[in-house]
């Protein structure tokens, strides 16, 4: 779990991402890192796209929602999709 302490990076097939610190970039205040590369569970700045943005691989809540979920959850927790 990283709590947007710094800029993020990941690679995205042939190009290196970097997300910058802050509320506002696309992945929200908080970031919960799944155990497959570049999958999540993150806030958005942008409330309104929760439910309808495409993401590949990750979960997009709103930044209070993430938030409240990042402080109630602990490095190796178990994520089950169904």
């Amino acid at each position: 779990m990283d709590e947007n302490s710094g800029a993020r990076h990941y690679d995205r097939g042939d190009r290196k991402v970097i997300i910058p610190p802050g509320p506002n970039n696309p992945v929200g205040s908080v970031w919960i890192d799944l155990s497959r590369d570049t999958y999540g569970i993150h806030g958005t700045p942008d409330p309104s796209k929760v439910g309808k943005t495409f993401s590949s691989g990750c979960v997009r809540l709103t930044n209070w929602d993430a938030e409240q979920l990042a402080s109630r959850v602990k490095p190796g927790v178990r994520v089950v999709f169904r």
